[in-house]
């Protein structure tokens, strides 16, 4: 790799310490993680792992939650106050 592309490379990439800080907010998002000492036993590939295991639960919760209100909206009067709320919380 020539210089000038390795220098142009280096100023874009992230540094150590953004990715300690970045892993640290992710595990303070994260229920699995308990927030005691073990920041540093957990690893970042470990982090990572658990952040996108959370982000496809919370996905199956919100397509749980929707199959629910299409279910409540079905046995609701469509001109109803309550029908017009779960219309909007579907959109």
């Amino acid at each position: 790799m020539s210089s000038r592309r390795w220098r142009e490379s280096s100023r874009t990439n992230i540094s150590e310490e953004q990715i300690t800080q970045l892993l640290s907010t992710l595990r303070q998002l994260l229920p699995e993680i308990p927030q005691s000492h073990s920041h540093k036993a957990s690893s970042a590939a470990k982090v990572l792992k658990q952040t996108c295991n959370y982000i496809k639960t919370l996905h199956r919760e919100v397509d749980d939650l929707s199959d629910r209100l299409s279910q409540l909206l079905a046995t609701l009067d469509a001109d109803s106050a309550e029908a017009a709320i779960i219309r909007s919380l579907l959109i």
